[in-house]
C-alpha cells in the first residue's frame, strides 16, 4: 500500500473520530404523570401496606406452593409466545447492530484475474491477448455522520431493542399470572366438583327417602319431584364441572407447553391449595414507572425522539467517502512492484436543494410520532392506574364477603339441620327440607367462588403492580 493510501486512511481515521459527535435529536423529557400521587382512597379500597412491594419480590416467594412453582418453572420453560418473545428480542438486538455498523467503514480486500482475447480488427492479421492481475485493499461508501443522522437511527434502533427487551419482561410477568389464575381455576372447579358429588349422595338419599314415603302414602308426588329435580340439578353440575375440569387442564397444557404431571396438579382445597405473600401498593409514581409495560412504551418515545434528529440532519450534507489502493499489472511477477502500485479516492457530497417538501414532511411525520407515543405513554399510565386501582378495590371488600359468605354457610347449614328436625317431629312440611338443603349447597358453591376471587385479586395485585419487575428475566432458548 503507498504512502499516499495509508495517509488517506489516517485522514479519514480522524474525521470518523470526529464523526457523529452532533446530534439534532431533540433533549428527552420524560412526560409527567397524568395520575394521582396516590391510590384511591375510601370505604372500598384496600390499603395494601403489609409487606415488600410487587417489584421487589421475586415470583418464587411469592407464590410458595411447590406444585404452582414447577408449573411455573415449566411455563416459563416450554411457553412458546414466550419464546416469540424472546426471539424479538434477539432480532430487535441484530436489527440493532446492523444500524450502528453504519457508523463504521466497510473495508474490504479483493484479487482479480482478466484474460482477454481481441480478434483481428485491423486486416493484418494480428489477434491480441490481454492478460490482467490486481489486488485491492479500499472502503465503500461511508457517511462521515456530521450531523448525527446514522448516530440517530443507532439510538432509534437502541431504544427499540430495549422496547422489546421490556415488552418480553411484560410477557414473563403475564405468563406467571396465567398459570396462577389457571392453577387456581382447576383447584376451584375441582373442589366444587368434589362438593357436588357429596351434595348428590345427599340429594339422592332424601331422594330415595321421599320415594319410600310416596308408595306408603306419606309424601306427595310433588315432593317427590321436587327431590328428583334437586338430584338432576346436581348431576348437571357435576358433568358442567367435569368439563370446566378438562378445559382448565388443556388450558394449563397450553401455557406449560407440554403434558401435565397429575402430581403437580391442586389436590388440596381452594383455600389451603395456594399460598400467597402480602404485598404493598406503594407509590404511583414508582410502582408504575417500574412496570415493563410502561417501560417498552417509554423506549418506543425515546426511539421516536431520536427520529427526530434523523429527520431534522436530512436537512443537510451527506458527506461519504469511497477509496481503494492496491496493484495491477499485466504480469503476475510484477505484480507487486513499485510501478504496479494504484489507488482511487472518491469523495462525495449531496446537498438537498429542492425536495418539494419531502424532507419537512418526514420531519413533521418524526414529530406527530413522538406526540403520539407521548399519548400512548400517559394512555399506557392511566390504564396500568386503574388496573391497580380496581385490583385494590377487590381487595378491599373480598375480607367482608368472605366473613359473610362462612356466615351465611353455618346460617344455611344450621337452617337445613333444624328444617329436618321440625321435618322429623311432623312441625313443617318436606318442601322446607329441600328448600334448606338447596340453599346449603348454593351457599357452599358460591363460598369457593369467593376464595378463588380472593386468590385471584392476589394473584392480578401481583402482576398490576410489575411483580418481580426488578428481578432478571430468565434467558429463554428460543432454538428449541
Amino acid at each position: 500500500m503507498t504512502r499516499a493510501t495509508t495517509n488517506l486512511i489516517l485522514i479519514m481515521g480522524a474525521f470518523f473520530l470526529t464523526a457523529g459527535c452532533a446530534s439534532m435529536a431533540p433533549d428527552y423529557k420524560q412526560p409527567e404523570l397524568p395520575v394521582a400521587e396516590t391510590w384511591p382512597q375510601g370505604e372500598a379500597y384496600s390499603e395494601a401496606t403489609d409487606g415488600p412491594t410487587a417489584a421487589e419480590l421475586p415470583w418464587r416467594e411469592f407464590f410458595r406452593d411447590e406444585r404452582l412453582q414447577q408449573l411455573i418453572e415449566l411455563a416459563l420453560e416450554n411457553n412458546r409466545d414466550l419464546r416469540v418473545a424472546a426471539l424479538n428480542v434477539e432480532r430487535a438486538r441484530a436489527q440493532y447492530r446492523i444500524q450502528r455498523s453504519d457508523l463504521f467503514p466497510d473495508i474490504g480486500a479483493g484479487g482479480s484475474f482478466n484474460r482477454q482475447r481481441q480478434p483481428d480488427i485491423t486486416g493484418f492479421g494480428r489477434v491480441m491477448h490481454f492478460e490482467q492481475y490486481g489486488v485491492n485493499l479500499g472502503l465503500a461508501s461511508w457517511e462521515l455522520d456530521f450531523f448525527g443522522r446514522i448516530r440517530s437511527l443507532k439510538e432509534q434502533a437502541l431504544e427499540s431493542y430495549f422496547a422489546t427487551e421490556e415488552a418480553r419482561r411484560a410477557a414473563h410477568i403475564a405468563l406467571i399470572g396465567e398459570v396462577a389464575n389457571a392453577y387456581l381455576n382447576l383447584a376451584a372447579d375441582r373442589e366444587r366438583q368434589a362438593l357436588a358429588r357429596e351434595t348428590l349422595a345427599s340429594h339422592q338419599s332424601t331422594y330415595d327417602l321421599t320415594q319410600r314415603r310416596f308408595e306408603l302414602g306419606v309424601a306427595s308426588a310433588l315432593e317427590v319431584r321436587q327431590a328428583q329435580t334437586s338430584v338432576e340439578g346436581t348431576k348437571v353440575d357435576i358433568a358442567r364441572f367435569t368439563s370446566l375440569i378438562a378445559e382448565d387442564e388443556n388450558a394449563l397444557r397450553l401455557l406449560t407447553g407440554g403434558e401435565l404431571p397429575e402430581t403437580l396438579l391442586p389436590a388440596a382445597p381452594l383455600k389451603t391449595a395456594t399460598t400467597l405473600s402480602p404485598l404493598s401498593a406503594g407509590v404511583p409514581s414508582e410502582v408504575l414507572l417500574q412496570r415493563p409495560d410502561i417501560l417498552a412504551v417509554e423506549h418506543r418515545l425515546k426511539g421516536a425522539n431520536a427520529n427526530i434528529g434523523a429527520a431534522r440532519a436530512a436537512f443537510y450534507p451527506r458527506i461519504s467517502l469511497t477509496t481503494n489502493g492496491g496493484f495491477a499489472s499485466t504480469e503476475l511477477s510484477d505484480l507487486f512492484t513499485s510501478d504496479a502500485r494504484a489507488w482511487a479516492f472518491s469523495p462525495r457530497i449531496d446537498i438537498p436543494i429542492f425536495t418539494a417538501g419531502r424532507l419537512q414532511a418526514q420531519l413533521e411525520t418524526a414529530e406527530i410520532d413522538r406526540d403520539i407515543l407521548i399519548n400512548q405513554y400517559e394512555g399506557a399510565i392511566q390504564t396500568a392506574f386503574r388496573e391497580v386501582a380496581d385490583t385494590l378495590a377487590r381487595r378491599g371488600t373480598i375480607d367482608e364477603q368472605l366473613q359473610a359468605q362462612r356466615a351465611l354457610v353455618e346460617a344455611t347449614s344450621e337452617t337445613y339441620r333444624l328444617s329436618e328436625t321440625r321435618f322429623d317431629k311432623g312441625i313443617d312440611s318436606f318442601l322446607q327440607v329441600l328448600d334448606a338443603q338447596r340453599a346449603l349447597y348454593g351457599a357452599q358453591q358460591n363460598l369457593i367462588n369467593i376464595e378463588l376471587a380472593d386468590l385471584a385479586s392476589q394473584v392480578n395485585l401481583y402482576k398490576v403492580l410489575g411483580g418481580g419487575a426488578t428481578e432478571p428475566a430468565r434467558e429463554v432458548q428460543p432454538s428449541n
